[in-house]
């Protein structure tokens, strides 16, 4: 049985989290701060030898991943994305007089278009891309944004087993190995030219879609559960509930990190097979809620943001209004610095190294992300999304672009 889902009123208490132009703030935060998180994850895995350098430094940054990072970013992500998809499901009812159909294939056909712009990152740059994964999350469970809540929640779930099975796996494979992680999931090119590293990420492709899709259902499902009820942008009125799932989420996020990383670390050395498994389950289980934690996190801080309009804030807004040029934009910088046809440091820095590289290319994107907004540029992965999902109502010049006043 469906249901149609009307968003509920906005309360005056709500106002001070938002812009003048009405498009909440938190949700920009949280994607910019997202694209930090993502650069931190995936920076490790592009380096031949994560141990390279100061062992000390090392292992308080392999700590720091796995408590904070680590199964951590991709949750959020994902909840991010599923209360995207909520947002553009009210605003394109809004305009087309409750078109529930009409709807329905433009939220399918940006998700088509983001698989297809996923397709190409995969093939011209890294086969980490989750545009793809996302895109297929948006053909595959767009019908859900008209199901009760019991239905979302049931989703989230059910899939929350294999999802944190799959990644406990790949875990548990490299621990009980005494590998690292991060060498396990590796994608440093080595000695491969541009050609092989393209034939196989072709052939890898399918599989990481599927493996990718189950990782992010969850996330996406809690993400429409949440944004019905607007946490995220109308922090204030929920202000209580969110310091709550705040505390809440960190403490256990931690508490259910803290074993893997003693073993990955060397801390805890020799674990029983039973433990081993206690400690890769208890971790990418545990990092959805840490994730989701962090989601609420920046809905607090956008509160005060909004009060007092610090020039960080402005930054980091305009960084996640941007997110998905600037997450391509990643990828780039990350070829360019580790890959042998780049300046091939992949056997220069270890983890340490890698996550500074991370770091320096978020601060990077945030300077560019200010630049066009100065300019007054959405981003070219964005327009280009824009122009292919409205193909067929895409305006002649001097006529306003559908859609044009939000774009998560």
């Amino acid at each position: 049985m469906t249901t149609s889902i009307a968003a509920p009123a906005r309360t005056p208490a709500a106002a001070p989290a938002a812009r003048p132009d009405g498009r909440a703030l938190a949700p920009d935060l949280a994607r910019g701060t997202m694209l930090l998180t993502i650069a931190f994850a995936h920076a490790p895995l592009f380096v031949t030898d994560v141990d390279r350098g100061p062992a000390l430094l090392n292992t308080v940054t392999d700590v720091f991943h796995l408590l904070f990072v680590n199964n951590h970013a991709r949750p959020m992500f994902a909840f991010l994305f599923g209360y995207a998809l909520v947002q553009l499901l009210d605003r394109r009812l809004d305009r087309s007089g409750g078109d529930w159909p009409g709807a329905r294939r433009l939220l399918r056909r940006r998700g088509w278009w983001l698989m297809a712009i996923g397709f190409a990152h995969t093939a011209l740059l890294v086969p980490i891309d989750i545009l793809a994964v996302y895109g297929l999350a948006a053909v595959l469970l767009t019908g859900l944004l008209r199901r009760r809540d019991a239905a979302l929640l049931w989703t989230a779930g059910l899939t929350l087993v294999p999802a944190t099975a799959a990644v406990a796996t790949g875990m548990w494979f490299a621990m009980s190995r005494g590998v690292s992680t991060y060498t396990a999931g590796g994608i440093a090119a080595g000695g491969q030219g541009f050609g092989e590293l393209f034939a196989g990420r072709l052939a890898a492709w399918p599989f990481v879609l599927a493996v990718g899709l189950v990782g992010v259902v969850p996330g996406v499902a809690l993400g429409m559960w949440a944004a019905r009820r607007r946490f995220l942008e109308e922090p204030v009125r929920h202000r209580a509930l969110l310091i709550r799932v705040t505390v809440i989420t960190t403490v256990v996020s931690v508490a259910g990190s803290v074993p893997a990383a003693l073993v990955q670390t060397g801390l805890w050395a020799r674990p029983s097979p039973a433990a081993l498994w206690a400690a890769v389950l208890a971790q990418p289980l545990t990092g959805y809620a840490g994730g989701i934690g962090l989601a609420a996190l920046l809905a607090l801080v956008s509160i005060r943001a909004a009060r007092r309009r610090a020039r960080l804030t402005t930054m980091v807004e305009a960084l996640g209004r941007r997110s998905m040029s600037l997450y391509l934009f990643q990828s780039v910088v990350f070829v360019l610095v580790f890959f042998p046809y780049g300046l091939g440091l992949q056997d220069d820095l270890g983890l340490a190294g890698a996550t500074a590289v991370a770091a320096a290319t978020w601060l990077l994107s945030l300077s560019l992300a200010d630049l066009m907004r100065r300019i007054g540029h959405r981003g070219p992965a964005e327009l280009l999304l824009r122009r292919l999902a409205y193909r067929d109502r895409w305006p002649r010049p001097g006529q306003a672009a559908p859609g044009r006043g939000h774009h998560p």
